[in-house]
C-alpha cells in the first residue's frame, strides 16, 4: 500500500486521477489525501506511519517536499515511512535534479516499485529543508513573486521576477562561520545547496550530491555594477571562488545577519536572527530512478 499527500491545489487534475485509477486497476492499493492548508501535509505523513504505511508520496511542489520532509523529521528514524516525489509544481526544482518523471502515472509507479536512497536533510534551526535555503536577493524573489505571475511564466516567472527586483535591491551586512570559515561583509544572495537548483531552473551548485554529507554554500558579496562583468564570469564558474562569489563545502555553516532577514528553505519562508544550517547524514529514504544523477553513491 501507499499513501499519497495531494496537494489540494491539484486536487482536479485529470492526469492524477486517471493515473491513480489506472494503478486500481491494476491492483496496487492507494489511499490519498489531500491538503487544505500548511500542516496538514506534516499531520499526514504522521498519520501514515501510525497506520503502518511505507511509502508516502508527496504530491506538489518544491514546498510540498519541504513539508513533508519535515514531517518525516518528526518521526523517530525507525518510523519514517520511505518518501516518493510526484512533481506538480510550478518549478520542481529538486525533482527535476533528481531527473523524477513528470507523468503522474511514470511517477506512481516508481513511487510503488522503484529503490529506495539514503539521502541528506539539512536542519536550519528548528526547521529542516533538502533542497536549498537562500537569502538576501534570492529569498527576496521567491518570496516576492506573486502566484499569479507564477503560475502564468512557470519557473520564468523567478527570472523575470529576479530583474525586476535587481533594479532597487539593496545588499545586507552579515557573518558567515564555519569550522575554518569566518567571512564579514556585505552580501548581496547566499545559498546553503543541498540540491543543485532553484528559483524555476537556475543552476546552483552542479556538483552537489544530496547523499555526500556535505553542503555546497554560495555567496555574493556586495560589488559594483562597473565589475558585473567579472560578477557573471564568477557565477559560471562551478569550479572555483572568485573575488565576488565564493563557493565552499562544508558539514555545517552558521549565518549571523546584522538585522534580521528573510530566508526561505525549499522556497519556504522563513525568519531568525541567526541560523545553523547543518547536514543530517542520510536521514530519510527517498525512492529515485536508477542512476539519478544527484547520488554520489548510487548515482551514474
Amino acid at each position: 500500500m501507499i499513501r499519497v499527500i495531494l496537494n489540494g491545489k491539484k486536487a482536479l487534475d485529470e492526469t492524477f486521477r486517471d493515473a491513480v485509477m489506472q494503478l486500481r486497476s491494476e491492483g496496487v492499493e492507494i489511499g490519498v489525501r489531500v491538503t487544505w492548508e500548511y500542516g496538514d501535509a506534516i499531520r499526514f505523513v504522521e498519520e501514515a506511519s501510525r497506520e503502518g504505511v511505507k511509502r508516502v508520496v508527496i504530491a506538489g511542489g518544491d514546498g510540498s517536499v519541504n513539508e513533508a520532509v519535515n514531517g518525516l523529521m518528526r518521526l523517530p528514524k525507525a518510523q519514517r515511512p520511505k518518501l516518493a516525489i510526484l512533481p506538480m509544481g510550478t518549478a520542481n526544482d529538486f525533482a527535476t535534479a533528481c531527473a523524477l518523471p513528470v507523468l503522474p502515472l511514470e511517477a506512481l509507479r516508481l513511487a510503488v516499485e522503484g529503490e529506495s536512497y539514503a539521502v541528506d536533510v539539512v536542519q536550519a534551526n528548528e526547521r529542516y529543508f533538502i533542497n536549498v535555503a537562500s537569502s538576501g536577493f534570492g529569498a527576496q524573489v521567491v518570496a516576492d513573486t506573486p502566484p499569479s505571475l507564477k503560475n502564468f511564466l512557470g519557473g520564468g516567472a523567478y527570472t523575470l521576477s529576479a530583474v525586476i527586483k535587481a533594479l532597487n535591491y539593496t545588499s545586507h551586512e552579515g557573518r558567515l562561520i564555519a569550522d575554518d570559515l569566518d567571512i564579514e561583509g556585505r552580501t548581496i544572495a547566499g545559498v546553503v545547496c543541498n540540491g543543485r537548483q532553484a528559483g524555476g531552473g537556475q543552476m546552483l551548485a552542479p556538483k552537489a550530491y544530496i547523499d555526500d554529507g556535505l553542503l555546497d554554500i554560495v555567496i555574493i558579496l556586495e560589488f559594483p555594477m562597473t565589475d558585473l562583468g567579472e560578477v557573471i564570469a564568477e557565477v559560471l564558474d562551478y569550479e572555483h571562488s572568485g573575488i565576488y562569489v565564493k563557493r565552499f563545502q562544508k558539514r555545517w555553516v552558521e549565518s549571523i545577519p546584522k538585522t534580521k532577514s528573510a530566508v526561505n528553505l525549499d522556497g519556504e519562508p522563513y525568519s531568525a536572527q541567526r541560523i545553523r544550517f547543518e547536514v543530517r547524514h542520510k536521514e530519510i529514504e527517498l525512492i529515485l530512478p536508477t542512476g539519478c544523477p544527484v547520488l554520489k553513491d548510487s548515482g551514474l
